[in-house]
């Protein structure tokens, strides 16, 4: 499985509208980000705002209980949290960023990280923390770099969550395949899902088709170049992106995903649970949910390493937490936000969420390295997602080119090859054309 069960956050329309302003316009007001860098002076005193998403009512205990911890240590510093809702979110940046309202330390999404550091407004936190790159896994760290700014990198991580495999075994083992030998890059996928296809008689399908979701994490994987050098272009009209296409048609056809998935994907959970799915949501916390409300399946399901690629990579999804460039306080917005994604913080908060740390003291915590007996999915889960963290290349997420714009441009005319409305390379050819438009108008004049 690729990130296709790493769910960004929805752009809406009014959102894509307000991009457009600001790369014309420029950001006006205090969070231009015109200025140069925030430089610390050495005094941890101030009123920050901290800004999370969605965290209340669940996690109302947790998030206090480390801003009065912070607050103890640092008493010449307050911290006024403010929670706000998913549905929305990005969309309130844009109007903060237009008001020069932006809080001091933001809980960023990928889609809020690249809206935001893609247009100068938060401070690179390499700069500002010289030797705080040192506390993160590398991975993780790399995420919040930008394309063409060195080695900028423009939040801190925060809580992690990378991609396994989860299947079925049963279902495996019904299709003629090895439980033991699950597949390892894109193209062995493939494979397994077309004899799946073959083996199944229509009683059960291999993976959901859901395009979107999928791209561009499967041909990163394959080693389909996304973009030029400069990242001024998108370049993925290529014939692997074209055979990606051709075998999703061919799989289509032979009954290997189910014919609702090609347009959403959002009954994944209901067809694995059931017992219809071999290959399940890559996402650790897909497992826990499965033991909650499918327990006889969840006794057949089998965790391992995600499915890479060409370049040996897998996905990830990141939460991070920012820095306004122009904070009139960045020694306490820099240590409020280390505070928080620190190791002993971060694997507290695991305890409570499924997710994992991005600070390496935390993912060595012993938790992460238990497997149990081998057996138990969810413990499995946890173990094999933070082996992957701490070893395997982590793609850059979706680069900050791929909007929600692009990846809808691009979904409709994969859609119509799959369908066969359209020949693949027609498809890809016209996909990166309006890719290519959208990149164009969406730059800053």
């Amino acid at each position: 499985m690729t990130r296709s069960h790493f769910t960004r956050t929805a752009v809406a329309t009014a959102l894509a509208a307000g991009l457009l302003s600001l790369s014309a316009c420029g950001l006006g007001g205090r969070g231009a980000g015109g200025g140069g860098e925030p430089r610390r002076t050495g005094t941890v005193a101030g009123e920050i705002t901290f800004r999370t998403l969605q965290l209340k009512p669940v996690y109302t205990a947790y998030v206090q209980g480390v801003i009065d911890s912070f607050e103890n240590k640092y008493p010449e510093v307050k911290v006024r949290w403010e929670d706000v809702p998913g549905d929305g979110y990005n969309e309130k940046l844009v109007a903060d960023a237009q008001a020069g309202a932006l809080p001091d330390v933001v809980n960023l999404s990928t889609d809020s990280f690249q809206l935001l550091a893609g247009r100068g407004m938060l401070a690179d936190v390499a700069a500002l923390d010289p030797a705080v790159s040192q506390e993160y896994v590398p991975g993780a760290w790399e995420q919040f770099k930008l394309p063409g700014k060195g080695q900028g990198v423009y939040a801190y991580p925060w809580y992690v969550t990378p991609e396994i495999l989860t299947y079925n075994e049963d279902l495996f083992t019904a299709s003629g395949l090895d439980p033991a030998r699950p597949p390892a890059t894109v193209e062995q996928f493939f494979d397994y899902a077309e004899q799946i296809a073959a083996r199944s008689g229509g009683r059960y399908a291999a993976f959901m088709a859901d395009p979107k979701g999928r791209l561009p994490g499967d041909w990163q994987k394959m080693g389909v170049p996304l973009l030029d050098q400069a990242g001024d272009r998108f370049t993925f009209d290529t014939d692997r992106a074209v055979s990606w296409v051709e075998r999703m048609k061919d799989l289509y056809a032979k009954g290997a995903m189910p014919k609702e998935s090609l347009l959403k994907s959002d009954d994944i959970n209901q067809l694995y649970g059931s017992g219809r799915l071999v290959f399940g949501p890559g996402s650790p916390g897909f497992v826990k949910d499965i033991k909650a409300n499918a327990p006889q399946v969840y006794a057949q399901t089998r965790v391992a390493g995600a499915v890479t690629g060409t370049l040996g990579h897998i996905g990830i999804y990141a939460q991070s937490l920012g820095i306004r460039k122009d904070t009139p306080h960045p020694d306490a917005a820099a240590e409020f936000a280390k505070w928080v994604t620190n190791g002993p913080n971060q694997v507290e908060f695991s305890r409570r969420a499924t997710i994992y740390p991005s600070n390496a003291r935390g993912l060595a915590d012993p938790r992460f390295a238990d497997r149990g007996d081998g057996k138990d999915a969810e413990t499995l889960a946890r173990a094999v997602g933070a082996e992957q963290l701490r070893t395997a290349a982590l793609d850059a997420n979706t680069p900050v080119q791929w909007t929600s714009q692009v990846g809808d441009a691009v979904t409709r005319e994969v859609q119509k090859a799959i369908t066969g409305e359209q020949d693949p390379r027609t498809a890809v050819r016209r996909a990166q054309e309006e890719a290519n438009r959208l990149l164009a108008a969406a730059a800053p004049r």
